[in-house]
């Protein structure tokens, strides 16, 4: 969000206040910790960022969403030319193949989540989040760019 510019419709603070409003809508949940909390306010943002960046291609462009290519140093904050629908259907398509790597995508790319406390949340070791962070970026810029020679 860093990124957008001066007055962009869907700010920051706007972005905490429906995630805090979704979160107080889901009953039943025992948090484990604060990266279980992290992990699931990056996925409530996932969806957020989604559905507006959809519902706003929709209302420009007829439903018809142009894709871009992804930005290979994935960086926390929002570029101005990632599609955030075109990242969404293929983080659904990386998440078939491999859930892990989807998940971390999600919590670092959308919840901002460092690389210790992806790791806590998903019990796996901090070099893996490294590994399958590095995997999904390659992985996502290639499905993004429209590259299909190099195969699945």
């Amino acid at each position: 969000m860093a990124e957008e510019r001066p007055g962009h419709v869907l700010q920051t603070t706007a972005l905490i206040h429906e995630t805090y409003l979704r979160l107080v809508g889901v009953q039943k949940v025992s948090w484990q910790n604060r990266a279980h909390f992290l992990a699931m306010c990056a996925q409530l943002m996932r969806r957020i960022l989604t559905d507006f960046a959809r519902s706003r291609g929709y209302q420009k462009r007829s439903g018809k969403v142009a894709r871009v290519s992804f930005d290979e140093a994935l960086l926390v904050s929002l570029q101005k030319d990632t599609d955030l629908a075109a990242l969404d259907e293929a983080m659904n398509k990386l998440a078939v193949m491999d859930e892990r790597k989807s998940r971390v995508v999600e919590m670092r790319f959308f919840g901002g989540l460092d690389v210790k406390e992806t790791a806590e949340v998903l019990k796996v070791s901090p070099d893996t989040v490294m590994r399958d962070w590095k995997m999904a970026k390659v992985w996502l810029l290639r499905e993004l760019s429209g590259d299909e020679s190099r195969g699945s």
